[in-house]
């Protein structure tokens, strides 16, 4: 799988690569295997990397004012995290990134990415229409917590991601939607009647 997943990324997107081009990415890329908890990016490092995940799940989050955990963003399998505020600024990250479970990710340096878009320059398209879907689910998750109530929101989770139920706690699922998780077991009880 690993590295293979990457490719059938890019060509979900309407990409063919010849085999050169391939070797020149799995080249660009590092395996890396994270532990359960185990971080990635701790808030006040600077983000210098991407990061592929082919196996496994992780969270990137802020603490508020009172030091609790705002779960921001969860990535699993073929999905990519980083904090793109501290990788382009070159600013102290204000996120975390940790594994919630042992973990396999293709991880890539800002330098090596910048020098695989002079390489095979369509990558660099590719992932800038990454980034704009990244960048639309973030503006469709501001204004469902704007416009939705908190059962709302749970529902819409609930559709639109219902694989990630079954890997996260009640803690993580109600740190993301911003509730407790007492109101989120009410909720909860509430649809089981």
């Amino acid at each position: 799988m690993n590295k293979a997943s990457l490719i059938d990324n890019y060509e979900r997107k309407g990409v063919t690569l010849s085999q050169k081009e391939k070797d020149i990415i799995f080249s660009a890329f590092k395996t890396v295997h994270v532990k359960k908890k185990e971080y990635l990016l701790k808030a006040g490092e600077v983000c210098d990397f991407e990061a592929f995940v082919i196996q496994g799940c992780f969270k990137k989050y802020c603490l508020d004012d009172k030091g609790d955990e705002r779960i921001i963003h969860f990535s699993i399998e073929d999905w990519w995290i980083a904090d793109l505020e501290s990788y382009n600024t070159n600013e102290p990250s204000r996120t975390s990134i940790q594994a919630l479970e042992d973990s396999e990710i293709l991880y890539i340096t800002k330098e090596r990415k910048e020098a695989l878009y002079e390489e095979i320059p369509i990558l660099e398209r590719i992932y800038r229409r990454m980034t704009q879907q990244e960048c639309a689910a973030l503006q469709r998750r501001i204004i469902n917590k704007l416009s939705l109530n908190a059962t709302e929101e749970y529902e819409y989770f609930c559709m639109r991601y219902p694989t990630l139920l079954q890997r996260l706690t009640n803690i993580q699922i109600a740190s993301y939607l911003g509730i407790s998780q007492e109101f989120l077991s009410k909720i909860r009880s509430k649809k089981k009647l």
